[in-house]
């Protein structure tokens, strides 16, 4: 089959990476718009392209795909199958109609759980235990089309995004080549999803970020792992420091030791008191500084027992 693939960061550059080593046919990767990045705000193409322009693969970086932008492009590849991952961009039905075989996407959940932009970090932060790959038939709505296949992944208690973005990115890629298999071979039965079971996973936003230690224990616990390795869960040190949280462990299970926040003990780690429970912090990100295990930054003497974090 013909397959135009589009997608744009490192998750996506799992299952590019999956085609082209088992030989299928990538006719072409769209993906989107070289970005400024770093202090000189200098243009940083996608990992997609990257890679894409390594293997000698026709890269596109339209603006938009709406009111027909992309329709040329379309029929001069004349894809029989448009496999989209992490694109970013919605697509026009004029686009999803385009291939005989539509457009399939994976995505990084068990649909109808966690439609949206940030599956995996929702599902961490919910303290799933369970997690996986949905390979869909796209439609007009937002990650509601038909499924394929799925494949489910367990999630650890201490995993983090980091590690489970790594996790599912190398099961999609999986699951995407078998997906093509069963399609040559006439073998897919589409399942509608039920819409009634339906949950959303909404972008992560700065205030998804603040760590808030009236919660149990676990659930601080999850809301950092579920931010790490980025964007990262944040607190404040009683100077008003900003004071990132990298990593972490749940330390005590029961009881209320002290008000949430209050540092109670200091050693390997920062325990702190949460609405029950408390949790250990373990590396940290200060303010104006660079990841540092909290051991170090106990030995800079910048949080002492008995302060309160908020």
């Amino acid at each position: 089959m013909r397959i135009l693939f589009m997608g744009t960061p490192d998750f996506a550059l799992f299952t590019l990476r999956a085609l082209c080593e088992a030989g299928e046919n990538v006719i072409g990767v769209v993906t989107q718009p070289d970005k400024p990045k770093g202090r000189g705000y200098q243009l940083q193409p996608p990992p997609v392209k990257v890679y894409a322009m390594e293997r000698g693969i026709p890269v596109y970086q339209p603006e938009t795909l709406k009111n027909g932008a992309f329709d040329e492009e379309l029929k001069s590849l004349a894809p029989d199958v448009i496999v989209v991952v992490a694109y970013g961009k919605i697509l026009p039905k004029t686009v999803l109609d385009f291939p005989r075989f539509g457009c399939i996407n994976v995505h990084g959940s068990l649909l109808p759980a966690y439609r949206g932009a940030a599956p995996m970090q929702r599902a961490i932060m919910d303290g799933c235990s369970v997690t996986g790959i949905t390979t869909m038939q796209m439609d007009v709505g937002l990650d509601t089309g038909d499924m394929l296949l799925k494949r489910e992944v367990e999630i650890g208690e201490n995993d983090n995004f980091g590690d489970m973005h790594d996790r599912l990115g190398a099961a999609g890629a999986a699951l995407l080549l078998d997906t093509l298999r069963a399609l040559s071979a006439g073998t897919l039965i589409p399942e509608k999803q039920r819409d009634s079971e339906a949950t959303y996973a909404a972008k992560i936003e700065k205030a998804d970020c603040f760590v808030d230690f009236t919660a149990d224990a676990r659930t601080v616990h999850n809301r950092i792992r579920g931010l790490s390795p980025v964007p990262l869960a944040f607190t404040h040190t009683p100077d008003g420091k900003l004071l990132k949280v990298v990593e972490s462990r749940v330390c005590r299970k029961e009881g209320v030791l002290a008000a949430p926040g209050t540092v109670l003990s200091l050693g390997e780690g920062i325990e702190v008191a949460c609405g029950t429970g408390s949790v250990l912090l373990l590396r940290v990100l200060p303010e104006g500084k660079g990841r540092m295990a909290a051991a170090d930054f106990i030995r800079g003497r910048r949080v002492s027992a008995g302060d309160l974090l908020q």
